[in-house]
């Protein structure tokens, strides 16, 4: 069976921060595939419809979906907007499932409010469409303190990943949910994290 693994970065990314994440995946034998999208210039659920025409391109069965932060607030999009996807295992890595504080926080200041960009838009505050019951979701959130958004407006529900709170991260609908000790974005060069993600491709658990 052919089986792909595509990585959804998050907020100001383009992608090759998961480089190391995606060739330790692939070092265990996965076929990774980068998306990229404009995660200021356009909303979660545009990019949401990107991705699902991306996803028709790839020649394999079975399709896995790793979404880092904002990346998994695109995934619930793709799944509201287009439910059948090909089969496949579904992680985020510290998603704000019901809203970010962090950006709650940087949006009620005017001059920074232009930093977030559309990814507002039933994406970062709030409002993303719930997890549907089709498949189980698994997801990993950090629990090392140091980040931006620590820095910027502090105040982080404990623990948290620097930019999100692992309060964020949950939900009834997260079948398996990780703590690890790393920062928001330390987790995509942890090899702990990768062995955590590629046990969870394999085997649907941590």
């Amino acid at each position: 069976m052919r089986v792909a693994v595509v990585l959804v970065h998050g907020l100001w990314m383009r992608g090759w921060e998961m480089a190391l994440l995606r060739h330790r995946l692939r070092e265990r034998g996965f076929a990774c595939h980068r998306f990229h999208y404009a995660s200021v210039r356009r909303s979660p659920a545009a990019n949401a419809r990107a991705l699902h025409a991306y996803l028709q391109t790839l020649d394999a069965e079975l399709i896995h979906l790793v979404g880092h932060s904002l990346g998994g607030i695109v995934l619930l999009h793709l799944f509201q907007q287009q439910p059948l996807q090909r089969p496949g295992r579904v992680l985020m890595l510290a998603t704000p499932l019901v809203g970010s504080v962090v950006a709650r926080r940087i949006y009620a200041h005017v001059l920074l409010r232009p930093l977030l960009g559309r990814s507002v838009r039933r994406g970062l505050l709030g409002g993303a469409p719930a997890w549907g019951r089709g498949r189980a979701l698994g997801m990993i959130a950090g629990t090392r303190g140091v980040g931006s958004g620590a820095l910027l407006v502090g105040g982080l529900e404990d623990p948290h990943d620097g930019v999100v709170a692992v309060s964020e991260t949950r939900s009834p609908s997260v079948a398996v949910h990780l703590q690890v000790p790393c920062s928001h974005l330390g987790m995509l060069y942890s090899a702990p994290v990768a062995e955590a993600v590629c046990r969870f491709l394999r085997d649907g658990e941590f």
